[in-house]
């Protein structure tokens, strides 16, 4: 890796104060004998252009190579709290078992909580071969300090070559912790996952505005830790009690700078997470009066009303009904797509869908890519039409 170096001896006060003019990107900061190169430093060259010989250098660092060998298994956080188990946990275990099996490693799950029960006898008809529990008072909320103290303790004890966590609250304000903790990398709301031979996790995300699917690899550290949203992979079937092991784990009491004063139950949100049928809005809907022409399409089916990004930025409609990268994901037995171009960002977060309708009057729109049945037509014709038929028919 290469990095530049400052010879700060070299440096006199008008020196600095050019070198800092120089850098496009004011990466540059300080004064002399004290100037550094800061973040937003894109190793472009044009300091090491300017500068006078000697000033400044740039070395090559040798990367310390992780043995991979000593890392094994795909671990998974079982996101339990307060009594609940989230889903995503279980829909984790599944994605785990297939990338274990690819390279013969065994799959664990992580497990803390105050009282567990039998989730974790339950846990190993998920195909787990090992679960790490951590069963004390003091997981009887969700606390990060505690909570990454038990990770921490949990990879030291297991080394993982993965670990995985739901894109859920605790989840996304765990791993950061984690990845910190071991210095390792941290690829948040993967919508795929992929292993090579080397165990090496191949963690694919949206990137530049969903333009691009990247793949993110941690090749030179252990372990490689992402996240990954609810709904992006199956649920997995419980099979028979496997002969997994259930390891007890003694977490020391870790301090914490967070104090609960009170807890008070949050109203119920909406959560089109969990809906079957959804009909889903698009700019195509062209005016905010329209939308009760379709809310009365999706009360007449019985389905939950969803919608795009520009729908919700222009208060149209809840944030919490936003469908893709910037809102919720979404795998409903059917969805309904009405006025919607079919985004990389959109499709991201519905393309699991068992059933796929759409709904444009562009036939070269991208979401009759991916849609299993396409109405090429004017939703202001078809909506209302449909409307009248299904009116008819219940009326007979």
């Amino acid at each position: 890796m290469k990095r530049i170096i400052i010879q700060q001896e070299r440096i006199t006060p008008e020196a600095a104060e050019e070198l800092k003019a120089i850098c496009p990107f004011g990466a540059i900061e300080g004064s002399a004998g004290a100037l550094r190169i800061n973040a937003a430093c894109k190793m472009c060259g044009v300091c090491l252009d300017s500068a006078a010989p000697g000033q400044i250098e740039v070395v090559e660092e040798e990367e310390a190579v992780v043995d991979k060998t000593a890392w094994r298994g795909i671990a998974v956080f079982i996101d339990y709290t307060e009594g609940r188990l989230h889903p995503v946990s279980l829909e984790l275990l599944g994605k785990a078992r297939e990338l274990a099996d690819a390279i013969g490693h065994p799959v664990y799950a992580l497990l803390i909580g105050e009282e567990t029960g039998q989730l974790a006898q339950n846990l190993l008809r998920y195909g787990v071969d090992d679960v790490y529990c951590c069963e004390d008072a003091q997981f009887s909320r969700f606390l990060v300090e505690p909570y990454a103290a038990a990770v921490e303790r949990f990879i030291g004890e297991a080394q993982p070559s993965a670990l995985i966590f739901g894109a859920t609250n605790a989840g996304r304000s765990l791993a950061p912790r984690v990845a910190a903790r071991f210095r390792t990398g941290l690829t948040a709301d993967c919508t795929a996952l992929e292993i090579r031979e080397n165990s090496d996790l191949v963690q694919i995300r949206p990137a530049f505005g969903g333009n691009i699917m990247a793949q993110i690899l941690t090749a030179n550290h252990r372990p490689q830790l992402c996240t990954v949203r609810y709904r992006i992979f199956d649920l997995p079937e419980p099979g028979p009690a496997g002969n997994g092991n259930i390891h007890r784990m003694k977490v020391e009491r870790a301090a914490s700078g967070i104090e609960i004063v009170e807890q008070a139950q949050k109203p119920k949100q909406i959560d089109i997470s969990e809906a079957e049928l959804i009909l889903a809005l698009g700019r195509g809907v062209s005016a905010k009066k329209d939308v009760a022409l379709c809310e009365e399409f999706a009360a007449l089916i019985g389905a939950q009303i969803a919608c795009t990004r520009p729908l919700a930025e222009a208060g149209w409609l809840d944030p919490r009904l936003q469908i893709g990268l910037s809102g919720r994901t979404v795998k409903p037995k059917l969805i309904l797509c009405a006025g919607i171009s079919g985004s990389v960002q959109f499709a991201a977060g519905m393309k699991g869908s068992d059933y796929i309708v759409a709904i444009n009057h562009d036939p070269q729109a991208p979401i009759f890519r991916i849609a299993h049945l396409g109405l090429v037509g004017d939703l202001y014709e078809i909506l209302p039409q449909t409307i009248e038929w299904i009116k008819k028919k219940r009326a007979v």
